[in-house]
């Protein structure tokens, strides 16, 4: 059953789904009174305002143009103080409840074209050749010598794959793609970042959430599954699990339906989150980012990325050094969560027994019941879980494995 927000509660409408029942954008008035009055039992809604997610949506893999006005984020969140939250609050709610959180500034590639599956199976680490429409995986774009430049999270469409990446690598991600396409090769790249938006829902509670929309048929489904559906004929596509280590969805839509789609969810009892509480909680949760654990100095492997890399298929961008990593067993450092005694700031050296083994690369004070924490990559021979390290000058770490990295699990020896 869908609700409204308690603001909107005198236009509240719902809708149980059918799969004979026509989309409502292609009914007129007088018909969808018809059709209403004959299938009610399988599908009332009332037409004060517009549908939540029908069963037949245009295409959001832009199999045409999405021609979408673009709405600004900030619309999304104009009622100020109802949709911003305590972090600590926010926080809470992933770990007992439900939060939303809105990604839209992530960047989203579109790669078309009949060559897209051997291209990005070529350009980065995952393997495409083995997924089929509907599914999705992690990739990591790596430099030649297996060095990281960002982690991407792609969705296999019909007649596409959307890259969805970290918003300072948008831009270089979309050239370098660009680049890398030669004269025989059809491919197409697209950047339509601002042409969607984007939340995410995290939280033992979203499974409700999606039930209660009418979404419940990707409950249960593999990490990256995806499907399609309209918000009043605007196209909307929702995929199971999060960008950070957490259960929960990603919805990505027009802009012109996000606003409908952010009510839906807080209607629901999502809990708002803002942008620094979703920093605290990627470290908390010890997901890699751009320019602090993903850079030129660390490679995919140290960055404990397994899940995203495929050691079985061919020739690919970084696969020598890969392959170099894993049969001579060449990975020197490792990335680790750290509890700290006080704050201290990235960047600021890892010591062991008086020795330097390591550096700092991202720090959170936490929330109010727990340690400042951050991430830093240490020597690997030299540091395992529980043990205690210095971390600049005198603050007292203690290193912890973290929900992200743990799911990366390396292959067997045997």
């Amino acid at each position: 059953m869908f609700s409204l927000p308690a603001a909107t509660s005198s236009r509240t409408c719902s809708l149980r789904r059918s799969l004979h029942a026509p989309p409502y954008h292609s009914l007129r008035h007088g018909e969808f009174r018809f059709h209403q009055k004959k299938k009610k039992k399988q599908y009332f809604f009332s037409l004060a305002c517009a549908l939540p997610f029908d069963l037949s949506p245009p295409p959001i893999d832009l199999d045409d143009p999405l021609e979408t006005t673009a709405v600004a984020e900030a619309e999304v969140l104009e009622d100020g103080a109802e949709n911003t939250c305590d972090d600590d609050d926010s926080l809470d709610a992933v770990d007992n409840g439900v939060a939303v959180v809105d990604l839209s500034d992530y960047g989203r590639i579109r790669v078309s074209g009949e060559d897209r599956i051997q291209f990005l199976h070529n350009q980065t680490t995952a393997n495409f050749e083995c997924l089929g429409e509907g599914q999705g995986c992690d990739t990591v774009f790596v430099t030649p010598t297996a060095r990281t430049i960002d982690i991407a999270h792609a969705w296999i469409m019909k007649n596409a794959i959307m890259l969805v990446v970290s918003s300072m690598k948008r831009g270089s991600i979309t050239e370098m793609l660009k680049k890398y396409i030669f004269f025989a090769d059809k491919v197409e790249i697209q950047d339509i970042t601002d042409q969607t938006s984007m939340f995410a829902l995290l939280g033992p509670k979203s499974i409700k959430i999606m039930e209660e929309l009418n979404l419940g048929d990707l409950v249960g489904l593999p990490y990256g599954s995806h499907k399609h559906y309209s918000v009043g004929g605007m196209p909307l596509t929702v995929a199971v699990g999060s960008i950070i280590a957490v259960e929960g969805f990603t919805f990505m839509m027009s802009p012109d339906a996000a606003k409908t789609v952010w009510k839906a969810l807080r209607g629901q009892g999502a809990v708002p989150m803002g942008p620094s509480a979703w920093e605290t909680l990627r470290i908390l949760r010890g997901r890699p980012a751009p320019d602090k654990e993903l850079t030129d100095e660390f490679n995919v492997l140290e960055a404990g990325l397994w899940r995203a890399v495929s050691l079985d298929k061919g020739c690919y961008k970084g696969q020598e050094t890969i392959s170099r990593l894993v049969t001579y067993d060449g990975i020197k450092q490792k990335l680790w969560g750290i509890y700290l005694s006080s704050p201290v700031e990235p960047g600021s050296v890892i010591t062991a027994d008086g020795k330097k083994v390591g550096k700092l690369t991202s720090f959170t004070a936490g929330t109010k019941s727990s340690k400042p924490f951050g991430l830093g990559y240490i020597k690997r021979r030299t540091a395992s879980e529980g043990d205690s390290v210095t971390v600049g000058d005198s603050v007292v770490g203690t290193l912890v494995e973290v929900p992200f990295l743990r799911e990366q699990l390396p292959p067997s020896k045997g």
